[in-house]
């Protein structure tokens, strides 16, 4: 009864999300007409943001926003603010998740059935933080899949459809079951061999699992959900390259990712470490943008 209780309540508050956050997607258009969030063709580049040697980047970024239409604008506020509730829904929905986990005895379950499994203590660990990790997924779904999947759609941010979309979801379980098992299963070794002086070992130890897991990333991690190529346009990586290396990043390439499969998201970022140290662009920025200057940090003039 208790667990009837629990599920109903989880369905509900899923049910209540839904609500919530579609009303801000709704609104419909004539036949032909562009929708009311639409952006212009190009976007310009205002004064205010052309380089110069008194260039100011609060007068520039409003002079961009100021070519945003402001239903656009307001649907963009729409979504990053749901998203801050949704932000607190995922906390109160953790805390729930793990007191059922508690209170019915299914973490003890977990636990005997990893020493069932085995007798050798590093083993158990994994072991139980595999059916953790999966247990919890599975309750966690419909907040995941609404946050994840329907949401990113109602505000046209995602191109996959469900099929996919689980696809990359389940090889990203599949990562967090190994590489997080690993970094459990020396945590739980930390504190059983030093029970007195374990949270400082345990700090140490997370710093350089977190290193080492950056650093890893981009040659083992992220091609499971995307393809890389490096981007060898002179016109697009020398300014980019000039740029990072001025500001002490010493990436040597700079390569594409097909993001368009997943979003329409345009994207840039810095990954890796040491070696490994990489610039990736998103195929949706290079798409959708122009280089408007190598000697400023504003490569990309984007168009919708």
């Amino acid at each position: 009864m208790k667990v009837r209780i629990a599920v109903i309540a989880g369905l509900v508050v899923f049910v209540l999300l839904l609500g919530v956050q579609r009303s801000p997607a709704q609104g419909t258009t004539g036949p032909g007409a562009l929708p009311q969030t639409a952006m212009p063709s190009t976007i310009r580049v205002p004064a205010a943001a052309q380089p110069s040697d008194h260039f100011d980047v609060e007068a520039a970024t409003n002079a961009y926003l100021a070519e945003i239409p402001a239903n656009a604008r307001a649907k963009s506020d729409s979504y990053f603010e749901g998203g801050y509730w949704l932000i607190l829904w995922d906390f109160l929905y953790g805390v729930a998740l793990y007191l059922l986990l508690l209170h019915f005895g299914w973490s003890a379950g977990m636990r005997n059935l990893a020493e069932h499994i085995t007798r050798f203590k590093p083993l158990q660990t994994f072991v139980y933080w595999a059916q953790f990790l999966v247990l919890t997924t599975i309750l966690s779904a419909p907040l995941a899949v609404y946050e994840g999947f329907v949401r990113e759609h109602q505000y046209g941010l995602a191109t996959q459809t469900f099929g996919p979309w689980l696809g990359d979801q389940l090889k990203i379980l599949l990562v967090n079951i190994l590489l997080l098992g690993i970094l459990a299963v020396l945590l739980v070794g930390v504190v059983r061999r030093w029970p007195r002086s374990w949270s400082i070992r345990c700090g140490v130890v997370s710093i350089i699992f977190m290193i080492f897991a950056v650093m890893i990333a981009p040659v083992f991690i992220f091609p499971l959900l995307n393809k890389f190529t490096v981007l060898d346009d002179p016109r697009i990586t020398r300014p980019i390259l000039s740029l990072a290396r001025a500001n002490g990043i010493p990436a040597q390439k700079v390569y594409q990712m097909d993001a368009s499969r997943q979003t329409t998201r345009m994207s840039a970022n810095v990954s890796g470490y040491g070696q490994t140290m990489r610039i990736t662009l998103n195929d949706n920025l290079l798409r959708r943008g122009s280089i408007i200057s190598p000697r400023t940090c504003s490569f990309f003039r984007c168009s919708s």
